[in-house]
């Protein structure tokens, strides 16, 4: 099994976090890893994006040419990448951040308003770990007890008390 995703936004979406997240749940199941983070020298608001890639056996390089899956939360991120996706691959979008997307015939589709999700639910800031969890529902890569292990792990310990936080934002993306 060797899986690669990009995801990609502005900065301050998380979208790093994301990846990290990914990529702890990666190490909590033994798992081959990489996590290549990527970003403008802005804050916030610059973009950035991060390549994750995991598998069973070493992987050659970090660098994702031609990702299964493209997680994207804004528009700018989704037409910079949606044209590398495998054929066949998978595409999480954000369609609260982007209206008239033009939709690839070869790839899986998933238009999730995950930033309206969040603000409805009160989970300000949540969009990112809520398209994290429709990934994790369709491709079935991680249980939720992988990722709260992993949450555990990577949150530092003075922001610990927004794990649960987290984990209902997944959860609110596998049902979406």
């Amino acid at each position: 099994m060797e899986i690669s995703i990009i995801l990609a936004g502005f900065g301050g979406q998380g979208i790093l976090f994301a990846g990290k997240v990914l990529a702890y749940c990666a190490m909590e199941e033994g798992k081959k890893l990489t996590w290549l983070p990527s970003y403008g020298p802005e804050m916030r608001g610059g973009t950035a994006n991060c390549s994750v890639c995991i598998s069973d056996e070493d992987i050659g390089s970090p660098i994702i040419q031609n990702p299964d899956i493209l997680v994207a939360m804004n528009g700018p991120s989704y037409e910079k990448f949606i044209g590398a996706v495998k054929s066949g691959g998978k595409v999480f979008y954000d369609s609260s951040m982007m209206s008239g997307v033009e939709e690839r015939g070869d790839a899986d589709m998933y238009a999730v308003p995950a930033s309206d999700l969040a603000e409805k639910h009160e989970l300000y800031g949540g969009a990112n770990m809520i398209l994290l969890g429709k990934l994790l529902e369709i491709t079935g890569l991680f249980s939720d007890e992988t990722v709260e292990r992993a949450l555990k792990k990577c949150v530092a310990p003075k922001r610990a008390r927004l794990i649960p936080y987290n984990m209902q934002a997944v959860a609110l993306g596998r049902k979406s």
